[in-house]
Parts: C-alpha cells; sequence; structure tokens
C-alpha cells in the first residue's frame, strides 16, 4: 500500500466514526418513564461529570451513560456504577 492510499483509508474511518459512532456505552436503567427519569437525575447527582442520556424507544425508556473507546475501560465503569444501580450493561456504539 502507498502511504497516499493509507491517508485516504484512515480519512475514511474517521469519517465513518463521526457518522455512526464508536465505542461503548452503559445502560443503567430499562424501562418505564418515571423510572427512567428519576434514575437519570439520580446518576446526575451521584456522577455530575459523566455524561447521560435519556433514550425513548417504544415503549421503554433507557438511560445510557458515559462514552469510552475499549470494553475495558466500560467494564471498569460499570463495576463502579453497578453498585449504585442493579442490572447495568456495557452496550456497544455504532457498531
Amino acid at each position: 500500500m502507498t502511504e497516499d492510499s493509507i491517508d485516504k483509508l484512515i480519512e475514511k474511518k474517521r469519517n465513518y466514526n463521526k457518522k455512526f459512532g464508536f465505542g461503548y456505552t452503559i445502560q443503567v436503567y430499562y424501562g418505564n418513564e418515571k423510572t427512567a427519569k428519576r434514575t437519570y437525575t439520580k446518576f446526575g447527582v451521584l456522577y455530575p461529570k459523566i455524561p447521560k442520556k435519556l433514550v425513548y424507544n417504544n415503549p421503554y425508556w433507557k438511560v445510557q451513560v458515559g462514552s469510552y473507546k475499549t470494553t475495558l475501560e466500560a467494564d471498569r465503569a460499570n463495576l463502579i456504577f453497578s453498585k449504585e444501580f442493579s442490572g447495568t450493561i456495557v452496550i456497544p456504539v455504532g457498531k
């Protein structure tokens, strides 16, 4: 491979990652709206620096937190979060 073709492949991968995302997130709740919003708020109080989002997929609500590049990073964080929240799972993003 030439250096030019390698640069093109790297650029293609970067564009793909920007469009579809990559890495892992942790789901700390899956269920009804009321409990999801309570969990979202509780997580924000306990871990204010960690990004979180509330996702609605009819008919269920999800609370997903963090953004991790590797499963190892996500698993380490999941160990911490699972002490406060039951049923947490690591989810691949954009794969």
